[in-house]
């Protein structure tokens, strides 16, 4: 690797959007990315779909074999919301991490300005105000496949960082062995794992990440309560079987020995503060370098199609 810097401050932004109004989301992302930097933070991360919302709850009138009008308007609602890019909407939000002067990964529901698809989609800002990358989902899980299309673009988008490498994964992408060894032989040493779960399991799975890819993992994931939903949509009623505490958190950090830097933060807003000490990456790989000398590629061979 090469000469890096040694520590990097990383701020885990867990927060609530202002849900399914994008221009008011944007707002409150701006001072928030402006809380981080005044805590001169280099890198701020945002959970999944942070702008406009994560659409917990909603069935958008999809059955097998049928849909309704009535879903239609929810899903266009939610389509009216989500953000271009780039758009006058990431020019605000790329403004902000220029003067804040730190790198910002941003959850968005990307709305394709070719089509009327809509993408789960990571963009990377840098601190000079600039896009520096998107990465779409490339499998939406479950449900979530009748509101987002495929990504296929930004498969494996990775930035380098004075810090190291950065890239990652939305929310199950990270079940994915191979798109998971696909980054580590990026040489990914900051790994951004934006999120929807809330389980127990998923600490697992960031822990394991963590030590699988001898990286820095951070996890982020909404605080958001059922009381939290405006009164806007047809199947509202969808909502009263779901418990109050629809997604309460647990976003952290974990270093590439498995090891909590933060704990999983719970039932509330809170922005998580680390001062990561990037020497850990080699300190970690000296025993075990995924894609280096505790790889076999006479063996084993990764192929990556039409890569973007």
């Amino acid at each position: 690797m090469k000469d890096l810097k040694s520590i990097c401050r990383v701020a885990v932004v867990q927060a609530t959007p202002v849900l399914f109004d994008k221009d008011a989301t944007i707002d409150k992302a701006i001072k928030l990315i402006e809380e981080a930097g005044e805590q001169n933070a280099d890198i701020i991360v945002f959970p999944e779909s942070f702008i406009p919302a994560y659409p917990r709850g909603f069935s958008y009138g999809f059955i097998v074999g049928s849909r309704t009008m009535e879903g239609r308007e929810d899903w266009k609602t939610y389509y009216d919301n989500s953000v271009i890019v780039p758009s006058a909407d990431t020019d605000r939000i790329a403004e902000a991490a220029r003067d804040a002067g730190a790198y910002v990964c941003m959850g968005i529901t990307e709305r394709s300005e070719k089509n009327c698809t809509l993408y789960c989609t990571t963009v990377y800002f840098g601190p000079d105000g600039k896009i520096l990358g998107k990465h779409r989902k490339m499998k939406p899980t479950g449900t979530e496949r009748l509101i987002w299309g495929d990504g296929n673009e930004g498969m494996l988008t990775t930035i380098d960082t004075e810090f190291g490498t950065m890239g990652g994964l939305i929310c199950w992408e990270n079940y994915m062995p191979l798109m998971r060894a696909a980054l580590y032989e990026k040489g990914v040493a900051l790994y951004v794992a934006p999120t929807a779960d809330n389980r127990e399991e998923w600490q697992c799975t960031m822990r394991h990440i963590a030590l699988e890819g001898r990286c820095y993992v951070i996890s982020c994931n909404q605080y958001v309560t059922k009381s939290m939903y405006p009164e806007l949509f047809h199947y509202q009623n969808e909502l009263e079987q779901l418990p109050e505490d629809l997604c309460p958190g647990g976003s952290c950090i974990v270093d590439p020995f498995g090891k909590y830097v933060i704990e999983p933060v719970w039932n509330k807003e809170e922005i998580l503060y680390a001062d990561l000490d990037m020497n850990k990456v080699p300190l970690s790989r000296m025993d075990f370098d995924p894609t280096g000398h505790y790889s076999r590629p006479d063996t084993f061979e990764l192929v990556i199609h039409n890569e973007k």
